[in-house]
């Protein structure tokens, strides 16, 4: 099985009630790098009230980076109209600076146009077992992978597909909203310490809390590279699948969670250490 699909492993601990982090925790986080469907949104939307927490955020000096699976072609417009860093798209293939309408490929693709023909071999090869699938609405915007709907996808069937992929050389994971045929190795937690590294170096993995929801979220929640991860709640109808869960979970699902991760991110850096309650965890 591959690890986006395995059973919880054995040493993994169970996330617990980000009301339980610890003040030291929160006040030394500077950078919020979160998924953006199913844990930015609501009901597949962005809220007020989770404009105004970007807003909030970037106030207080606190940059919020956007890692999703979506397309180059969704995330350029994205990363251009919201109050963020920047943001990196189809799960670790690419990034977009804050401002700058040009991508940086943290994917090295030779060959653009045989890559694309490639992959899209390997989508009508999953076809012919699977015929009910069908590409995504955004997969002509893509550049590093392949999309297509997950919906009526049973766990058996997405872990058949990950075998299959596997079987052609290729890596495969999925969201609440799309499976992805990707290149082996590209993933969000590889993207997003490619971009840290080289883009911005002054955050150290320390300073980052990761916020993600689905499956394909999964190597944001190791802590061997984030030591800070908070799941929204619908987070927990995926943890039988994942190897590697997030060290918090907060009381609400979807966007009203993150705005729930902000609140408590603001209030924090508003209380002077001297005055706050020590730590007793």
């Amino acid at each position: 099985m591959s690890r986006h699909l395995n059973v919880t492993a054995g040493g993994s601990k169970d996330p617990k009630p980000l009301s339980e982090i610890s003040f030291s925790c929160l006040s030394n986080i500077r950078l919020v790098a979160t998924d953006m469907d199913g844990t930015l949104t609501r009901r597949g939307k962005f809220t007020a009230a989770l404009l105004q927490a970007l807003e909030d955020l970037a106030a207080s000096d606190i940059k919020v980076l956007i890692v999703t699976g979506r397309s180059a072609g969704w995330v350029s417009g994205l990363s251009s109209l919201m109050p963020i860093a920047g943001a990196i798209a189809e799960n670790g293939g690419l990034f977009f600076p804050s401002g700058n309408q040009k991508p940086v490929t943290l994917t090295p693709i030779p060959d653009l146009v045989n890559h694309r023909q490639h992959l899209a071999t390997a989508f009508r090869q999953l076809q012919k077992k699977f015929s009910q699938i069908q590409e995504s609405a955004d997969n002509r915007f893509r550049i590093t992978d392949w999309t297509f709907d997950v919906a009526a996808l049973n766990p058996s069937e997405l872990q058949t597909l990950d075998n299959l992929c596997q079987q052609m050389g290729w890596g495969f994971t999925y969201s609440n909203v799309q499976c992805h045929i990707k290149p082996q190795g590209q993933d969000k937690a590889v993207g997003l310490l490619q971009v840290l590294c080289e883009y911005l170096p002054k955050y150290s993995s320390e300073q980052v809390v990761t916020v993600g929801d689905s499956p394909n979220d999964e190597s944001l929640f190791n802590q061997s590279y984030f030591p800070v991860s908070v799941g929204v709640a619908n987070v927990l109808e995926y943890m039988n699948q994942l190897q590697y869960q997030p060290a918090y979970v907060t009381t609400s699902a979807e966007g009203e969670g993150f705005c729930e991760l902000s609140s408590y991110l603001l209030k924090r850096l508003e209380i002077p250490k001297s005055q706050a309650v020590p730590d007793l965890l």
